[in-house]
């Protein structure tokens, strides 16, 4: 956009350079007149009225073309002084919407930290997790092996029970007996 600009801001430079030059040429050529009309004047003291009307004709037409032309550049000077502020309108908006980019990729680049940062602490709380989980499930294969021998044991411990109630009771029978 601004190189187009740009562009349009020397076009406008070349017309009005290019006007410019009209311009001093039209004034060269309405002095060059004005020499004529000098010379036609006296020419019309010896009764050359028609040459004089015809020259002061060409010189209105002359005036009124260098009015046109200097119209035409004063509009070309307007124009180049719109574009030159449409370009620094332009560069400073440009330069400000670099400024957000930077912003913006600093922020970005926090955030990528930040993001970096928790994915390293899910990894290690996932970490201790499995950790704890193994510590649980050996845990718990260990209660289950206490419970399973304490099972046992209980169970060897009422085959005791009985055996020595029986003992004691075949005993107490066979004493009885023997009195």
């Amino acid at each position: 956009d601004a190189a187009m600009m740009a562009e349009e801001l020397k076009k406008e430079q070349d017309t009005s350079a290019h006007l410019e030059r009209m311009k001093k040429n039209l004034e060269q050529t309405v002095k060059d007149l004005q020499h004529r009309l000098d010379e036609a004047e006296q020419l019309a003291l010896k009764g050359g009225k028609k040459q004089i009307q015809k020259l002061e004709t060409r010189i209105r037409e002359l005036e009124s073309e260098l009015e046109g032309e200097q119209k035409k550049n004063t509009e070309s000077v307007k124009g180049l002084r719109k574009y030159e502020r449409r370009v620094k309108e332009l560069t400073y908006q440009s330069e400000e919407d670099r400024k957000n980019v930077l912003r913006l990729q600093d922020l970005v680049d926090k955030l990528q930290m930040k993001v970096k940062s928790y994915k390293r602490q899910a990894e290690e709380a996932d970490e201790q997790a499995n950790a704890h989980l193994t510590k649980f499930r050996k845990a718990q294969h260990e209660l289950e092996e206490a419970e399973e021998r304490a099972d046992i044991a209980e169970s060897q411990v009422n085959k005791l029970r009985a055996k020595t109630r029986d003992f004691t009771s075949s005993r107490m029978v066979v004493h009885e007996s023997e009195e």
